[in-house]
């Protein structure tokens, strides 16, 4: 069996986990200079307004971001793919619209930079390329997934 079946304790662990997951796209969104529509964000005084953006960051900064969020959308699927009545719990947080607007704000912000970029190495344009589409995928994977589980299978039991 699965160690929710067993562990019926576990949706509450998960359901105390997901602020901490939905805060990863927040922090993403916050090193890359965007702002989440609904965050609760402390208006900023004009001159502490942070002028970082994916095109103008460090190329290892911009690296470690794609990176970071290409293990969080691959570990999400992962999750959700082997246990998608987790999804009940993930929309109680609202996560398809947050998942939504993080996709909206972060993918063609951080595509357009690792675009634009100049690389000494193409390998590296290559890598981040890879990467950032491979987040892209499983994102909508994950988003798919979560609309089955909550919306399309209630229907057809």
């Amino acid at each position: 069996g699965n160690i929710f079946t067993q562990q019926p304790s576990y949706f509450s662990d998960l359901d105390e986990t997901l602020p901490t997951v939905l805060q990863v796209f927040n922090n993403i969104l916050h090193k890359c200079g965007l702002q989440c529509e609904g965050a609760s964000a402390e208006p900023q005084k004009l001159e502490e307004k942070v002028s970082v953006t994916p095109g103008n960051m460090p190329l290892q900064e911009l690296q470690d971001i794609v990176l970071y969020l290409c293990d969080t959308c691959t570990t999400l699927w992962a999750f959700l793919d082997v246990f998608p009545l987790a999804c009940q719990t993930f929309q109680k947080h609202e996560f398809c619209y947050r998942l939504a607007s993080f996709y909206e704000l972060a993918i063609p912000e951080l595509e357009s930079a690792i675009k634009k970029r100049h690389y000494e190495d193409n390998s590296v344009f290559a890598d981040l390329w890879r990467r950032i589409s491979h987040s892209r995928k499983k994102m909508i994977e994950v988003f798919h997934i979560l609309i089955n589980q909550v919306c399309l299978q209630p229907i057809l039991e």
